[in-house]
């Protein structure tokens, strides 16, 4: 193989790895869901080889696992897990806003005052938009803490949440909620009022995590009632008829 063959075939690889990845936060690919490798090649119209450098990518993530001799299964929810991930999140966070409130210059913080601390006639009501704003919101409070370590394991923990976190923005009340509750924050760590900053931070991220907790438990009932709905479509399907179905 060639270097540019080589190189199209990297490429190729980590576009499905996006694609897969994407489906897997927007629910297209449900927990639980298990498929082939040869369904994603035809999907995405690539060989088996890119499609399994992407699948191999996604399982050392922990989206998906590999089931030996019976293909691929995106990694069913694991609700403890998640709360481990929230835990620890939490404790960082709680960390950087202690940094931050010690700190002699706070200028760090402008971007997220001007973006946040707005009128609510100015507030952006797009959810999903909304959405990376808070992911970026909490990754900047940690950044401006200037602990680069404490900053890189982070961002990690917001990859492995980011499945979830998002859920939290379907509906509008939380996206209210939200601009006021990061001005809060702000509002007391520009104040140098540490414990009240760490203990308003502990209550938003206590009340996003008990908000997507619910409406992860009524999705994965819907998508359990759909699996269990296609499955009687299928068997009633006469025998002497061999046309798959598919949907438009």
């Amino acid at each position: 193989m060639n270097a540019r063959t080589a190189r199209k075939s990297e490429n190729l690889a980590e576009r499905i790895y996006l694609q897969l990845k994407q489906d897997i936060f927007d629910f297209r690919l449900m927990p639980g869901d298990r498929f082939s490798e040869n369904e994603v090649a035809e999907r995405m119209g690539a060989s088996r080889t890119p499609v399994r450098e992407a699948l191999f990518r996604l399982q050392r993530e922990s989206y998906v696992d590999v089931l030996y001799r019976s293909g691929w299964q995106v990694k069913p929810f694991d609700f403890k897990y998640f709360e481990e991930l929230y835990d620890v999140r939490t404790i960082l966070e709680c960390a950087a806003v202690r940094k931050l409130c010690e700190q002699q210059e706070q200028n760090t913080l402008d971007e997220l005052v001007n973006l946040w601390c707005v009128d609510p006639a100015d507030r952006l009501d797009h959810g999903p938009t909304v959405s990376g704003m808070d992911e970026r919101f909490h990754e900047q409070l940690v950044e401006a803490a200037g602990n680069q370590e404490m900053a890189r394991i982070h961002q990690d923990l917001t990859e492995r949440l980011r499945i979830i976190r998002r859920l939290d923005f379907t509906k509008p009340p939380r996206v209210e909620a939200t601009y006021e509750e990061h001005a809060a924050v702000l509002y007391a760590i520009l104040h140098r009022r540490v414990e009240q900053a760490q203990m308003l931070l502990r209550a938003h991220i206590e009340e996003s995590r008990n908000e997507v907790r619910k409406i992860t438990v009524h999705m994965l009932h819907e998508a359990n009632a759909r699996s269990q709905l296609q499955a009687v479509d299928n068997n009633s399907v006469p025998r002497g008829d061999t046309t798959i179905a598919h949907d438009e």
